[in-house]
């Protein structure tokens, strides 16, 4: 097999969904490998630590999905890009999140997002989470056994960023249904395969109805403003700049999929991770304090967010390796924070570690607006589930879904 069969096959497996239940032991091969290369694709996958850190924070690594190779060849030949993802709910016309930006668009709606998402607005939240996590635990003190999934993380996460968001109430339900589905739409297949996947136009028309339902909910905001991000964002501004609607509208649907399904996984895998090592369940039951470095040792062990999509705006060198301009970088961050290079036994969970190295909420001017909410909500949960129930077991082994760049289980029954 020469070197290009190897790279189509591993790339092959990457994308298969049965290498859901554990990536780890075929991520471990791919470093050993080195830089997968697809020229047909014009894509580069990157599985090391350094090489991913350097991609990520390489002056010419672009996030705008135009600049690549693939993008540029479609708009020549008048066709629309293949959707990268959640790119793909944003069609050319309207204005993508700042996560598909480069300076100085990505700069400037930051700039005046992080003025509507300050460490207050996260802090006058904690109160709330602490109520909704003790009610979830009474309920399943009373059944005596939980899905970690559909009864603690879910409707914690969907309860949060409703309330985060200023969702009413009554529309919790409908809302949770369509932001799942939003979730499910990150995957870069259609992008690098040029495939459709099953259940594809369920989630893009679940992108459409959160795109006509945040539309009204800015436009009631406008008239009726209240302590939510929506009315936040209305009205910040910055030298006479503001955020249009599409803008607003955008982010809610970075907000969406960094507040809802990244905080489900992180706080179901962080269960998980606990309940297979029962010494590291009790240590945080006894003391919460340890929460912190639960959650930091979670995002490097097994992190929501397995890759990261660039792009080379030019003839770029990372890690030692040249990467052509246009192509598409694909970093896989579960391989690179797993990389014996940049941790230590990297395959045993251990939040006591000396040193962590992870790049779970990104690096540099894209570092993840949302971290400190997922903190936050992971911290309250992982504490009061350890110290409200000591004995907690498996019940059975995990599920898993589909997705891969939010890799995530889709049940995980404990006993307690």
């Amino acid at each position: 097999m020469t070197t290009a069969d190897t790279s189509r096959d591993l790339f092959t497996q990457v994308l298969d969904p049965q290498n859901r239940i554990d990536p780890y032991p075929l991520y471990r091969t791919l470093r050993e490998h080195g830089p997968l290369r697809l020229p047909e694709l014009n894509l580069t996958v990157l599985s090391s630590y350094r090489e991913c850190h350097d991609a990520l924070r390489h002056p010419l690594s672009s996030s705008d999905r135009h600049t690549s190779a693939l993008a540029q060849q479609q708009i020549a030949a008048g066709e629309p890009p293949r959707p990268f993802g959640l790119a793909g709910l944003v069609d050319r016309r309207r204005t993508p999140a700042f996560l598909f930006l480069d300076p100085p668009d990505h700069t400037r709606l930051r700039k005046l997002v992080s003025k509507a998402f300050a460490p207050k607005v996260i802090n006058q939240l904690e109160p709330d989470i602490v109520d909704l996590v003790d009610g979830l635990l009474d309920t399943i003190e009373e059944q005596g056994r939980f899905d970690a999934i559909t009864d603690l993380a879910y409707p914690l996460a969907v309860a949060v960023i409703c309330r985060l968001l200023g969702v009413p109430l009554e529309d919790e339900p409908q809302f949770g249904r369509a932001s799942a589905l939003v979730g499910q739409s990150i995957d870069p297949f259609i992008s690098l395969t040029g495939e459709t996947p099953e259940g594809f136009q369920e989630r893009m028309d679940a992108g459409r109805w959160l795109r006509k339902y945040f539309r009204e909910l800015i436009e009631h905001r406008r008239g009726s403003p209240s302590d939510d991000l929506i009315s936040a964002m209305i009205a910040v501004e910055e030298s006479g700049d503001q955020l249009s609607v599409d803008e607003i509208i955008s982010t809610c649907n970075l907000l969406l999929i960094a507040g809802h399904e990244s905080t489900v996984s992180l706080i179901a895998t962080a269960i998980l991770a606990m309940l297979r090592a029962p010494a590291q369940w009790s240590a945080l039951g006894a003391d919460p304090h340890r929460s912190a470095r639960v959650v930091e040792e979670t995002l490097r062990y097994d992190p929501p967010a397995q890759l990261l999509g660039r792009i080379a705006a030019e003839d770029i060198t990372v890690a030692d390796h040249a990467v052509t301009k246009g192509d598409t970088m694909v970093l896989l961050l579960g391989a690179a924070h797993r990389d014996p290079a940049a941790n230590e036994r990297p395959d045993e969970f251990d939040p006591d570690r000396k040193a962590l190295r992870h790049l779970g909420f990104g690096h540099g001017p894209h570092f993840c607006l949302g971290a400190p909410l997922l903190r936050l909500e992971a911290s309250t949960v992982l504490s009061a589930v350890t110290a409200r129930f000591p004995h907690a077991r498996l019940a059975a082994e995990p599920t898993y879904k589909p997705n891969i760049t939010l890799r995530g289980m889709s049940a995980l029954p404990v006993a307690v």
